[in-house]
């Protein structure tokens, strides 16, 4: 199985942050590592290292592999806390992964790549962007110095993805929605996993979600930059973003977003094994 390693330089200038207590990573993916001590199935192994304002990073990498299934292991990258101020999705994957301990039938014949906190600078400033003042969610495949950017780049170009989902949260969203893009598949999978979902938290019926047109909380159109697969590929995986909305308990968006995995993959591994037999 790939493993990218590659180290890159940090070329912007680090933007000063207030002084406030900074918050800490390790208590926030805490319980993704219980799960990874007591799991014979969950391997945690951080991926590259970079130094922002004096401290050392590394982006944590977490490889559940569920149980055998009856064809190709379908291999998901699943991306949480791009923007530092988003904490939901990685605390939904824990979640995710206490459930598969107890019954682990959605994820039967997945490898599931988990990268819970894709900005840790941020997450620990409590602020959207990075500590160089960039947002991550806007340098994907644009050459980005961002070092982030550049290890996620070289997974997603290396792991060869059957998917990649993105967990996000919106404090002006009136509900779950999602965005889609690659695979045509892409929407048959996301409307099953918004109705999951929204046995949890409202579902954002909006015709315009952050100034995109929308219909019944799945929206087509994208920002520049932001996490996808490699453009351009002549068979693009499924590629889907759930944004819970804030203004929500965290405990219900918690449960939203993770019904919403479970719902992604089985409904995911249906589509594949219809596909296999036609």
């Amino acid at each position: 199985m790939s493993v990218s390693l590659l180290s890159a330089p940090v070329l912007d200038r680090e933007v000063p942050v207030v002084s406030t207590p900074r918050r800490s990573v390790t208590r926030l993916l805490a319980p993704l590592e219980f799960v990874a001590e007591h799991s014979a199935h969950l391997l945690s192994k951080s991926l590259g290292s970079f130094a922002s304002g004096g401290a050392h990073y590394a982006l944590p990498r977490y490889l559940y592999v569920g149980p055998k299934g009856g064809g190709e292991i379908l291999r998901v990258g699943i991306f949480a806390t791009l923007n530092g101020d988003e904490p939901e999705g990685a605390l939904a994957l824990g979640h995710f992964l206490q459930a598969l301990e107890r019954q682990a039938d959605p994820a039967q014949g997945f490898a599931l790549f988990l990268y819970p906190v894709c900005n840790p600078t941020g997450y620990e400033d409590n602020t959207p962007n990075a500590r160089t003042g960039r947002d991550l969610n806007r340098e994907f495949w644009r050459e980005s110095t961002q070092p982030e950017v550049r290890f996620l780049e070289s997974e997603i170009w290396m792991q060869g993805f059957h998917g990649l989902i993105t967990l996000r949260s919106a404090a002006d969203s009136s509900g779950i929605h999602g965005f889609v893009q690659g695979s045509v598949l892409s929407e048959s999978l996301l409307e099953p996993a918004l109705l999951a979902a929204s046995r949890y938290v409202p579902r954002n019926r909006e015709t315009q979600i952050r100034g995109l047109p929308a219909r019944d909380g799945i929206i087509h159109q994208g920002y520049p930059g932001i996490l996808q697969a490699v453009p351009g590929l002549v068979r693009p995986p499924f590629e889907v973003t759930l944004v819970s909305p804030r203004r929500a308990p965290v405990h219900r968006q918690v449960e939203a977003l993770s019904a919403a995995l479970a719902s992604l993959l089985t409904e995911f591994r249906y589509l594949q094994a219809i596909a296999q037999n036609i």
